[in-house]
């Protein structure tokens, strides 16, 4: 694979550069090593493509993971306890798990476990590689990148997602760089209040 663009937020790639360095040509040579071509073992369904080979997501994810892994990037989690209450949530927000569900209950509040998991993290950078529904995007850098960054767990976010050029040769509901450039674009310089790295590959 190789990249075509790359989008900085709030100075993304600029702290990448400058604090890990190593890291970043590790992702670089990672995505350089994926073998695009092995990963074209979808034959479409779809009315206007039939009977037509497309690169499979699954098959290209697997790639990833395989490579990152090999790489030491591993899976993290972050839990915590929610519940309906804005003025407990507020209080709550930079405790520990404990600490949390224990406050909710003596508020007389009902304590709700969940959690926030990035596929690949490592040495405080996290790592997705979007080749789901395009919803999944979204999620990623306005909810759970932010997330782990407001809780002190990572530094910078990382997207990996096609380019449209690539979407094009792919099953429908993939999302693609141009698409969610757009939409961070839209929300202003600070939003989401997170630095990150967009990137966009094609074969």
């Amino acid at each position: 694979m190789k990249i075509v663009e790359i989008y900085s937020h709030l100075n993304g790639k600029e702290y990448l550069l400058v604090h890990k360095k190593l890291l970043y040509e590790e992702m670089l040579n990672v995505i350089e090593a994926v073998d695009a071509e092995a990963c074209k073992t979808k034959e479409s369904k779809e009315r206007n493509m039939v009977g037509k080979m497309l690169y499979s997501p699954v098959a290209m994810n697997s790639a990833f993971c395989v490579l990152l892994r090999q790489a030491g990037w591993e899976e993290s989690r972050v839990s915590y306890w929610i519940t309906k209450d804005e003025k407990i949530i507020r209080r709550t927000l930079a405790m520990p798990p404990e600490e949390q569900k224990r406050l909710i209950e003596q508020a007389g509040s009902e304590p709700i476990f969940s959690y926030n998991q990035t596929d690949f993290v490592k040495d405080r950078i996290a790592l997705e590689v979007q080749f789901g529904k395009y919803a999944f995007v979204a999620y990623d850098l306005f909810v759970k990148h932010l997330a782990f960054y407001v809780g002190g767990q990572i530094d910078v976010g990382i997207e990996i997602m096609p380019m449209k050029s690539l979407q094009r040769e792919m099953s429908s509901g993939v999302p693609y760089f141009e698409g969610e450039f757009y939409n961070v674009i839209r929300q202003g310089r600070g939003v989401p209040a997170v630095p990150l790295l967009l990137i966009g590959i094609e074969p």
